[in-house]
């Protein structure tokens, strides 16, 4: 069953859900929505089992994620929305356009992954599976390095510890359940059935969002642009807010619809 998410309105225009990845909530986004809000109606949730949302027991599943996205959609009555999703988020939309394509205008991929081979796919599952037996904790400290840059951890330790806080204080079989999603999850052969479009975005040094794997789904989708933003790993949205806005407005701006094609 859908659960009724946790959510914020924020800003005047044509709709734009914004979708979180793994142990955040809807506050990744902090960073991003003043600069768009402006020209866009920016709405933003907490995921299942995240922030301020019902916390049904685990394990969840993808179409979990996006019937409880349709719900939200239903709820607050739109009729189209752009969607644009960050990691899992980044699953979670194209998945949600690929089963209701009506109600989708574009979609925005923002450090996700697809196409892994099997390497890709042993190191992630090997998080996974570091995290189950040592404790989400102890790998932590790995994630941190491939989330932000050095540079970033040097000046920014107070983001950097409150994004880590963030994950302890997530129910540790939720987290895991969502990271067995974002591990398993492979779009590489449905990614073509996608026909909006599409804003494939990722930093340079992201690890396991790479841009080998990104040009690889920029490929497949049938309308889509690839942004690569120099230097970044995977925590765009906390570092960079302000390098990820110009290439996301610049999209949306160019892929807006007319007034009487969505509710406002």
């Amino acid at each position: 069953m859908p659960i009724r998410s946790a959510y914020s309105v924020e800003g005047e225009g044509e709709p734009l859900i914004l979708i979180h990845g793994i142990g955040a909530s809807r506050a990744s986004f902090a960073g991003l929505i003043p600069l768009l809000k402006t020209s866009y109606r920016c709405v933003s949730y907490d995921l299942r089992g995240h922030g301020a949302s019902p916390v049904p027991r685990p394990p969840y599943t993808l179409d979990d994620l996006v019937e409880d996205l349709e719900a939200l959609r239903a709820e607050l009555g739109l009729r189209q929305a752009h969607i644009a999703g960050h990691s899992l988020g980044g699953m979670i939309g194209p998945a949600y356009a690929r089963k209701y394509p009506q109600h989708v205008l574009s979609l925005g991929l923002y450090s996700t992954a697809a196409f892994r081979n099997e390497d890709d796919s042993a190191k992630v599952k090997a998080v996974v599976a570091a995290m189950r037996t040592r404790g989400i904790a102890q790998v932590l400290e790995t994630l941190k390095d491939r989330w932000f840059t050095p540079e970033f951890a040097a000046h920014r330790p107070d983001v950097i510890s409150r994004r880590m806080q963030q994950v302890i204080d997530t129910d540790p079989e939720v987290f895991l359940s969502v990271f067995d999603i974002y591990a398993e999850t492979e779009m590489a052969p449905w990614l073509h059935e996608v026909k909006h479009p599409c804003l494939v975005l990722t930093g340079e040094n992201d690890g396991g969002c790479n841009p080998r794997l990104n040009r690889q789904i920029a490929a497949a989708l049938p309308h889509a642009e690839l942004v690569i933003l120099p230097v970044l790993r995977h925590a765009i949205l906390l570092e960079a807010a302000e390098k990820v806005a110009p290439p996301v407005l610049d999209f949306l701006n160019r892929h807006r619809q007319s007034p009487d094609r969505h509710s406002a």
